[in-house]
């Protein structure tokens, strides 16, 4: 059985369009199939939509967080719940084209335990974030030591898989941990398509705070600027000092204050951001060690089987 992870923030126009699409794309394909939505918080009807499309069908699990916990809890808690012998993320948006899915699970059936999706064409989206995104990529598979370029959350795990992702304790970047863990890969391209309905929850600045955290979870090199910031100082305080010293020998005094007010400006912001990158790390080990919770369920819906009713009866 394949699970289909759904995570929905503020989706209610697309809940029912998303299940349609793809249930019916599966039933063509001979693929028996769950559908587990993940609403992250909502502030629509969403968890409504879902509740209501749970009843209506036999395939559908709802979950329901009682705040915003972001995209990568919801992933997790779609992971928790899934019982199939493989699960396939995908937007709620359909974005992510579902035809796509079919493909991913051939290959699935051909013995390969990740399938991933790879971004061909990136659709219509501002052009400052296309720009930061190959930076980010960029960044990050250097950093991580694994080429993710254009990669997305659109992939299929094989069930060994979902239950090593699901031992892992710590709140990690989930398209970078489907690399990390390793396993036997294939992937598939696809272009991105126009949104069903409505528009990306995602600002600017939303992406960029997203960047930074898993850039920090999956790589230590921003501290390692530290240590080169440190080196750069050590050079250029070397620099300085032959040259003052060759000044004093010849008995020039070194003239004026300028020179001493640019370096010590420039020591000044070297420390503040050495600091500012150390804390942030703090900050991010402060966060793992308290150990609370990636997310929360307020509430869960859970389709009946036909055979359920019929033994109720």
């Amino acid at each position: 059985m394949l699970s289909v992870i759904i995570p929905a923030y503020n989706e209610e126009k697309c809940i029912k369009r998303a299940y349609d699409a793809m249930s019916s794309l599966f039933a063509e394909n001979n693929i028996d199939s769950e559908f587990i939505f993940v609403d992250d918080g909502s502030h629509d009807k969403t968890y409504r939509v879902i509740t209501e499309l749970s009843a209506e069908k036999e395939n559908v699990t709802g979950l329901h967080f009682s705040r915003n916990f972001g995209k990568e809890s919801a992933i997790s808690a779609g992971l928790a719940a899934a019982n199939g012998d493989c699960a396939v993320v995908i937007d709620c948006d359909l974005q992510h084209p579902p035809e796509k899915i079919v493909e991913m699970y051939r290959l699935w059936e051909q013995g390969y335990e990740i399938v991933e999706g790879i971004k061909k064409e990136r659709g219509r989206e501002k052009k400052i974030h296309s720009i930061g995104a190959k930076v980010f990529y960029s960044v990050i598979s250097r950093m991580a030591g694994f080429d993710m370029a254009n990669s997305s959350d659109f992939k299929l795990l094989d069930r060994k898989v979902i239950d090593v992702i699901n031992k892992m304790p710590e709140r990690g970047f989930f398209r970078a941990i489907s690399y990390w863990v390793g396993y036997n890969k294939a992937t598939v391209e696809y272009d991105v398509k126009v949104r069903v309905d409505g528009e990306s929850k995602w600002s600017t600045r939303g992406l960029v705070k997203y960047a930074i955290s898993n850039i920090s979870s999956y790589s230590t090199a921003p501290m390692q600027v530290v240590t080169a910031l440190g080196v750069v100082m050590l050079v250029i305080s070397v620099i300085f000092g032959i040259w003052a010293l060759i000044d004093k020998i010849i008995g020039r005094a070194l003239e004026g204050m300028t020179t001493v007010i640019i370096i010590t400006i420039f020591i000044g912001s070297i420390i503040m951001i050495s600091l500012g990158i150390i804390g942030y790390y703090i900050a991010r080990i402060y966060e793992e060690i308290k150990g609370r919770p990636k997310y929360i369920i307020s509430s869960t819906v859970k389709s009946k089987k036909k055979s359920d009713s019929v033994s109720a009866i």
